[in-house]
């Protein structure tokens, strides 16, 4: 069989406007989309499916928070690992949809249900790491990071299940600024400086990475202790001011 060639692979799975979309992750953008063009065209000669892939992508992100369990720096550069390898197959699972054209409601159910479970796993195991493994404040927080992160997440997927059930077409990405023009400023400042992102398993796997060697230079578990507290701080801003943000624009609006 002869194998597709990269550039053709390339005008297929990644139409015009897909890297610059919203929902396209920065790492996609500067380096992943690179790499999973050589794993989907490697992938595209086998018997795997887009959704058995996306099954692979759940548990390489449920084993990110997993690894947090591990002490020292070794569970951190693991819990990085299996997160890039979450990203990975986050970008490879839609590629070798769209090659195919195998698109399924259960691919789409799957995929949000690894970026769930992926991002709880991590809060939850950055608050197990930062605790030593023992029920404590550090711990507390760890599951509350997770619950707000899942908060963010089902109040943005909410919209969509909002605009379905009144007869709407999905949301643009135009809509998503605030009608209020004051809003609209802080919604940018916000954006551009970045904090949001801490709320986000790939960002955070490298923040507890950073702690880890801090924490490996210094001894104990101050830094890492320092980035719990700071993630779950952000992450309980960020749930009442999106919630805020989608009444705001224009989402919810005929």
């Amino acid at each position: 069989m002869t194998r597709v060639q990269l550039e053709e692979l390339r005008g297929v799975v990644h139409p015009p406007g897909k890297l610059d979309s919203r929902a396209e992750h920065w790492a996609g953008r500067l380096y992943m989309r690179s790499v999973s063009l050589r794993i989907t065209r490697l992938l595209l000669d086998t018997r795997w499916s887009p959704n058995q892939i996306t099954g692979v992508m759940v548990v390489a992100g449920v084993l990110s928070g997993a690894a947090l369990l591990v002490p020292g720096i070794g569970g951190a550069v693991l819990s990085v690992l299996f997160m890039q390898l979450y990203l990975l197959l986050d970008c490879v699972d839609g590629e070798v949809a769209r090659w195919r054209k195998q698109y399924s409601p259960l691919g789409v159910y799957l995929d949000r249900l690894g970026a769930y479970l992926a991002d709880a796993a991590v809060m939850i195991g950055m608050g197990f790491r930062a605790s030593s493994l023992h029920i404590g404040p550090y711990l507390v927080a760890g599951l509350a990071a997770a619950i707000g992160v899942l908060i963010l997440k089902a109040s943005s997927d909410l919209v969509h299940v909002a605009r379905a059930d009144s007869g709407l077409a999905k949301a643009t990405d135009a809509s998503v600024v605030p009608r209020s023009s004051g809003l609209a400023r802080v919604r940018r400042l916000a954006s551009a400086v970045g904090v949001h992102r801490l709320c986000n398993g790939i960002e955070c796997t490298l923040l507890l990475l950073v702690a880890a060697l801090a924490d490996l230079a210094l001894g104990g578990l101050t830094a890492t202790r320092v980035a719990v507290a700071a993630v779950t701080a952000v992450v309980w801003v960020l749930v009442p001011a999106h919630i805020v943000s989608i009444v705001a624009s224009s989402r919810l609006k005929r």
